[in-house]
């Protein structure tokens, strides 16, 4: 099981970018996948998840309405569209899956991403 992030970078201030988790070696269709970041210093947050079976979502209020979680189940990729970038969203992003619903504690994922570094700067 293996799950790769990809997309980040950096951006200025106002921008967007568009993350990607491909997953291989399970099938998406039972996983919740939740997207994560972690600046120095700070404890790993949970931004965005969607379930495996009834797309609901869930974005954390630090980002509400500057984030859209997607997946596709053919792909076998989960998507992160985040807009409106700010320079306190500097961080380490993870994309971590699990099974059943989504979960906005880190503990309960059994799979993560390596990281993409997202850097918003002038």
């Amino acid at each position: 099981v293996q799950l790769q992030a990809s997309g980040g970078g950096l951006v200025q201030p106002g921008g967007s970018l568009r993350l990607s988790c491909a997953m291989s070696g399970f099938t998406l269709d039972y996983y919740a996948i939740g997207w994560f970041r972690q600046a120095p210093g700070k404890e790993r947050e949970g931004i965005a998840c969607i379930n495996s079976n009834d797309d609901s979502t869930f974005y954390a209020d630090s980002m509400k309405g500057r984030l859209l979680i997607s997946r596709d189940n053919v792909k076998n990729t989960v998507y992160l569209q985040m807009n409106s970038l700010k320079p306190e969203d500097t961080a380490v992003y993870y994309c971590a899956a699990r099974p059943n619903g989504w979960s906005t504690t880190p503990l309960y994922y059994e799979y993560w991403g390596q990281g993409t570094q997202v850097t918003v700067s002038s």
